[in-house]
């Protein structure tokens, strides 16, 4: 991608409340607020959310997911079979179409997934089966801190249907290794938290929650080295421990911070099923219960929550964002910045680069100065930088600058090669 030819807005206005993560991505240009609680994204924002979705999308399909799409805007009769109407005490935007009809826009698709299912799954044979998808949720909470709490937000959201209860439990710790595999790829640090079903209902749930300074509940998370253990302030045992205390699980101790929960994981049980009528034949011909379970990742929470683990402990906006880069790769918007400095030649061997490189870099091509292509590639958080200039003038070769500020030298024709573990599944 040529800057010249990228719609990115970046800003520079500071805003009054939120995080400062919140202003990075909006400083940056990868968001913008439509009002309270509403976010879009801008072009770079999209591809940064692309590539958290495609991760997500691959862990899904290697545990046999199956993806589908179900409308946002559902009928009440659906949310009164499950109990759910009137259960989420305020949060539910409902409203009446032309013909009177109530309507709800979704903040769960536990109910539409019932639906789409019930009359087409007859067998016990056809079980277990995971559907997934990612789409837009909708709570009239109370919006803040940018991303992480909103009135329209996306999430992933899967779920599992089983003939019984040990086939539930599998499908469960399946999904949860699942989530665990793909929030490490994606560079972030994270526990798991036993946690209340509250209006979800079920017997069972845990939350994924990442460790920041200022988050959206109280965490105390183990300190050890690959130990998941946690319990955020809505934990049942949340009481029983504080800061500084072995953790049960290892005997390292518990850290008190702030938290983001990034994603959810349920057992519900038969309780959706039975209240909605859904059932399945058995071998003999009688109708079977179905277990069902329900699995969430947050999509905005996550590209935040990443920006606020890799920020530094400045509120300022102006030092950009940090993405972090794994073994899998990043979810920077670009893996590289192409920064030419001069012209003739320099920008010559600048636009190969480019063009070898492909869509998943950014070549400064435009009126900016120097100082300010550094800038913005700064502000974007690319993990690379590929400077063409004086060096290149005097040796041949070109700059490889990871955002962390090491460089090395390489010939042109190396430079792709040099910044591809900065792109997202590499």
């Amino acid at each position: 991608m040529r800057r010249s030819d990228l719609f990115l807005p970046a800003s520079r206005e500071r805003r009054g409340e939120g995080t400062a993560a919140t202003e990075r991505l909006v400083r940056a240009g990868l968001i913008r607020e439509f009002g309270s609680g509403l976010w879009g994204l801008t072009p770079a924002g999209k591809r940064v959310r692309e590539k958290v979705v495609d991760r997500i999308r691959t862990g899904m399909d290697a545990v046999g997911g199956q993806e589908v799409s179900l409308p946002g805007l559902q009928q009440r009769e659906r949310w009164e079979q499950s109990g759910r109407w009137g259960a989420f005490e305020g949060e539910m935007f409902t409203l009446a179409d032309r013909d009177g009809r109530d309507l709800c826009l979704a903040p769960s698709h536990e109910e539409g997934m019932v639906h789409l299912l019930d009359g087409l799954v007859r067998s016990y044979d056809d079980l277990p089966l995971t559907l997934y998808q990612d789409g837009a949720k909708f709570r009239d909470d109370r919006a803040r801190a940018g991303l992480l709490r909103c009135k329209e937000f996306t999430m992933k959201d899967a779920y599992s249907f089983h003939g019984d209860e040990a086939s539930l439990r599998e499908g469960y710790r399946e999904i949860r290794t699942a989530y665990e595999r793909i929030l490490s790829d994606l560079g972030l640090s994270f526990v798991i938290a036993d946690a209340a079903n509250s209006v979800m209902g079920g017997d069972r749930s845990e939350e994924f929650l990442a460790p920041v300074r200022d988050g959206t509940c109280d965490l105390l998370a183990c300190s050890g080295d690959g130990c998941r253990f946690g319990l955020s302030d809505e934990s049942p045992q949340y009481g029983a421990f504080a800061d500084g205390d072995d953790c049960p699980d290892c005997g390292d101790r518990l850290r008190e911070s702030g938290g983001v929960e990034v994603g959810h994981v349920f057992e519900l049980g038969t309780g959706y099923a039975e209240s909605m009528g859904f059932t399945v034949d058995g071998a003999d011909g009688r109708p079977r219960e179905v277990h069902m379970g329900s699995y969430g990742l947050g999509i905005g929470r996550i590209v935040q929550t990443m920006v606020m683990q890799g920020g530094t402990d400045s509120d300022s906006g102006d030092a950009g964002c940090y993405w972090p880069v794994t073994e899998w790769g990043s979810v920077a918007p670009y893996r590289a910045a192409v920064i030419p400095i001069g012209d003739g030649e320099v920008e010559t061997v600048a636009a190969e680069i480019h063009d070898e490189l492909g869509a998943d870099c950014l070549l400064f091509d435009g009126e900016q100065s120097v100082g300010e292509r550094f800038a913005e590639s700064d502000l974007l958080g690319l993990p690379g930088k590929i400077v063409v200039g004086n060096h290149y003038r005097e040796t041949g070769e070109v700059e490889i600058e990871d955002r962390n500020g090491e460089s090395s030298s390489v010939a042109p024709e190396a430079a792709a090669a040099a910044v591809e573990r900065f792109g997202a599944g590499g």
